[in-house]
């Protein structure tokens, strides 16, 4: 049986099938320990590559399907060594921009597909109001509605990707949502722990990984967990795990403690399956509280500045215990069966996207386990990207042979995997949820809260007199005439240092459109380099006018006057252009300074 994912994705036709199906050979994923396949054509005569080495010029007997897949071999070849990538690089960016102009064009043929797609914009740009994203709301919200009157076959996938983007703009905005998915997750929770199909018996590892992403994105926005439903999970995992080290599509409960061999093994499943595990084990934090659990939930707050999170599971985490070592000894597992069947196993050919996408959550959860430092450029990143690079369409967007997704859904899964989106969300809990709209004055009053509302009465000419109001909800309703346009910080070291530290603070992380406006036009006019990273931050904020006076300020703070050439309505392309040239000047200022992964 194909792993039950294709009856969401995309129901390809017979003569698809047949096409996929003819790729027999096609082996374009490996693990960080593993080299290319080696190839034995016979050299017919060698041309000189990019270095001046000679290489022959191979033939091979015709085959269907395998010139797409050797043309990314070939491209290896030529070009030498793996290149090192990040999520950050040029050609990455490139490639994660066209794929977002694709999605924009074609978001999916079925509400799930419409979500993911969704899901994959908004972590890329933040922007809710751009209609994919506002479609694949629309779509969640209408699951959850939904699933108290019908329950869908295909429930566990749609409530799973709506969590992830219902969660990733809003927690509390869609608390009513969320929480509906939460109680769905709870009533179908099969006996023996796993998750599957309305009528099956069989718990299926794909569907109870989507799930186990969906708990774990749900503990991390605070909501009340049952954890002995996550250790149920994870104990079914471990007790269907295959007793060479993957993982089957559907898992057979052995009679006793001892692992069996399973069916239908494949590395979608094995990654999954370890993925899964890996994910239940940092709900109930097993791996201990990382430094990247103690994130403020403000995008890019500097590391120096600690805010008080309450855990409010802590408690209910207590009763909730598993060791880590059975994990580890699984995933270990795995990854030795990986190794060993890299050039054989015939779950290479199937499911491209799904695990690629898979793989980056997998690897970025298995640094936590390991205590590993976040690796920005690994060597299985590096491969993958060079085969999406060789795999994006003209159009932008990305399919193969093998992917048995829709296009839309293989270029969300690509997307996600290029900008790296699990360590992002392990490394932030914050969203991007405000857009502005409105122009403020020259005018600044004396305002005040009250009632939630902001009211003037005299000018006043202070920053001190404006941080408190717009460090308050409700910012956003101030009429423009008391915020400063000629305002000043103070000359005192000790004050200006502590206003200056507000005001990074609301420029990263406010939800006010008028709060981050003022931030940026007031940091860009202190002259102080040490604004220059909440400067570069805000080149990317939602709100035109933000972007605007963080792109001056940088101009006047650095005497760069022409700067680097960012207009004043940037595509993503010509943003991140733009951040990465002030990124590089600032750390010729300051060589030792290293940017957070939030300062993009």
């Amino acid at each position: 049986m194909m792993p039950c994912l294709v009856n969401w994705f995309i129901a390809n036709d017979a003569s698809e099938h047949r096409k996929f199906n003819s790729h027999k050979r096609i082996k374009p994923i490996m693990s960080d320990r593993q080299t290319l396949p080696a190839v034995r054509p016979t050299p017919q005569k060698s041309v000189p590559n990019a270095t001046g080495n000679r290489l022959p010029v191979v033939s091979l007997a015709p085959s269907p399907g395998r010139a797409a897949i050797f043309s990314v071999l070939l491209t290896w070849l030529i070009a030498g060594p793996v290149l090192a990538y990040t999520p950050d690089d040029p050609v990455v960016v490139q490639m994660v921009d066209r794929g977002l102009r694709f999605l924009e064009k074609e978001a999916g043929k079925s509400p799930g597909e419409e979500v993911i797609c969704a899901y994959a914009h908004f972590k890329v740009e933040h922007d809710e109001s751009n209609p994919v994203v506002a479609q694949g709301i629309r779509q969640a919200k209408k699951f959850a509605a939904d699933l108290s009157v019908r329950p869908s076959s295909k429930g566990h996938y749609e409530a799973t990707v709506s969590v992830l983007l219902l969660a990733a703009i809003s927690p509390d905005r869609f608390r009513s949502e969320l929480t509906t998915f939460q109680r769905y997750f709870d009533e179908h929770q099969m006996p023996h722990g796993g998750f599957g199909y309305p009528g099956e018996k069989l718990g299926d590892v794909s569907q109870t990984q989507y799930v186990m992403l969906a708990i774990w994105t749900l503990d991390r926005a605070g909501f009340k967990l049952k954890y002995e439903r996550v250790v149920a999970a994870v104990q079914w995992l471990l007790r269907v795990q295959d007793v060479n080290g993957p993982w089957p599509y559907h898992g057979k409960v052995p009679p006793g403690n001892q692992l069996i061999t399973q069916e239908k093994t494949s590395l979608s499943m094995a990654v999954a399956g370890g993925s899964s595990v890996l994910i239940g084990g940092d709900a109930l934090r097993v791996w201990g509280e990382s430094v990247l659990d103690d994130d403020s939930g403000i995008v890019g707050l500097p590391k120096a500045i600690k805010l008080y999170k309450e855990d409010l599971n802590a408690n209910r985490r207590k009763t909730a215990k598993l060791p880590k070592e059975p994990i580890l000894r699984a995933v270990d597992g795995m990854d030795r069966w990986r190794q060993a069947n890299a050039a054989n196993d015939a779950g290479l050919k199937y499911w491209y996207f799904y695990i690629v996408y898979t793989i980056e959550r997998y690897e970025s959860f298995l640094e936590i386990a390991k205590g590993q430092p976040a690796d920005q450029s690994p060597a299985w990143y590096n491969q993958i990207v060079g085969e999406l690079k060789s795999l994006q369409t003209e159009e932008g967007g990305w399919t193969s042979p093998t992917a048995h997704t829709s296009p839309p859904v293989s270029t969300a899964f690509a997307i996600l995997f290029l900008i790296r989106s699990t360590q992002k969300s392990l490394g932030s809990g914050a969203s991007a949820t405000t857009i502005g709209g409105r122009e403020f004055g020259a005018d600044v009053s004396d305002a005040k809260l009250q009632g939630g509302k902001a009211t003037q009465n005299a000018p006043a000419q202070s920053v001190t007199g404006m941080l408190d109001l717009l460090e308050s909800d409700g910012a956003d309703a101030l009429d423009g005439k008391a915020l400063a346009d000629n305002a000043v910080l103070p000359t005192d070291p000790v004050k200006r240092a502590a206003q200056l530290d507000r005001l990074e603070r609301l420029v990263r992380g406010s939800k006010s459109w008028q709060a981050r406006r003022v931030s940026a036009k007031l940091l860009g006019m202190s002259d102080e380099l040490r604004v220059v990273p909440a400067l570069i931050f805000a080149l990317s904020d939602p709100d035109e006018s933000v972007r605007q006076y963080a792109r001056d300020g940088l101009r006047f703070i650095s005497r760069k006057f022409e700067g680097f050439g960012m207009p004043d309505d940037p595509n993503n392309t010509e943003l991140r252009n733009a951040q990465r040239q002030w990124k590089q000047w600032y750390t010729t200022m300051r060589p030792g300074y290293q940017f957070l992964d939030g300062d993009n």
